[in-house]
């Protein structure tokens, strides 16, 4: 079995709305938001833990945020972390891609991120560098495909099979 981690922004991860965007990063051990329901796709996967963080305090604060979610990432040693999925949200968007590529880059750990194509300029900014899963944007249609796919790419990535031909299909 598998082991996911995943990072939401607040809102996805249940911890507040708009109103709670400077949550400092947190975590809980157990699949939240989105994580709940991708349950049915996962297989041999398992979520063994959620990290979230306000997009807000994030954008103020990304270097240190990045800092403590990474050192969160090497203490759990998932064999993949799922950034996302952030829709069409801005911030957490951008929360998604850095942390994913932050994630690639100090650790052992494959990372990637699920976004909608609203978010084209940190798509273009990211996408030679990152896995980006296509998503539709919030309340959009496609949204248990897009579920599916992150599970697949996520099962592909901690089995450490060759994914070129899955991320032509499903990423940007």
């Amino acid at each position: 079995m598998s082991k996911v981690l995943m990072i939401l922004d607040q809102i996805q991860a249940g911890a507040g709305g708009k109103e709670k965007s400077d949550l400092p990063p947190a975590g809980k051990s157990l699949p939240l938001g989105p994580g709940v329901m991708m349950e049915p796709f996962l297989n041999d996967l398992k979520i063994v833990a959620t990290l979230y963080c306000g997009d807000e305090y994030f954008i103020n604060n990304s270097e240190e945020v990045s800092n403590k979610m990474c050192a969160m990432v090497k203490k759990l040693n998932p064999d993949v972390v799922i950034c996302g999925p952030s829709f069409n949200f801005e911030n957490f968007s951008k929360m998604s891609c850095v942390l994913a590529k932050k994630i690639k880059e100090e650790t052992n750990i494959e990372a990637f991120a699920a976004m909608s194509e609203e978010n084209s300029e940190l798509i273009n900014e990211y996408k030679n560098n990152l896995y980006i899963v296509k998503t539709p944007k919030k309340g959009g249609i496609g949204l248990n495909d897009s579920l599916k796919n992150i599970c697949k790419l996520a099962k592909s990535l901690s089995n450490k099979e060759d994914v070129s031909d899955l991320t032509k299909e499903i990423c940007y």
